[in-house]
């Protein structure tokens, strides 16, 4: 899956992973590989990402939207 977390300032991740975890407005959900399309809105909380390679990455958040559509993912969160 290729993933994108944006804020309004800069891109602050970019690349292949395995696993998103997101914050999600009605409790945390994690997305893997062949998801269904999703659109949904994120509350303030950490977000954690697994690259293909195992090395882990947390990015605390204040909130945002995240879609995910053919493996592709799209984070757009206001701080991280």
């Amino acid at each position: 899956m290729f993933l994108e977390i944006i804020t309004p300032d800069k891109k602050i991740f970019e690349g292949n992973v395995k696993l998103v975890k997101l914050p999600g407005s009605k409790g945390s959900f994690e997305i893997l590989k062949n998801h269904a399309p999703i659109v949904s809105m994120l509350d303030k909380g950490v977000l954690k990402v697994i690259e293909e390679n195992g090395e882990e990455h947390l990015f605390e958040v204040n909130g945002g939207v995240i879609e995910n559509k053919a493996n592709k993912i799209i984070v757009l969160v206001e701080t991280a």
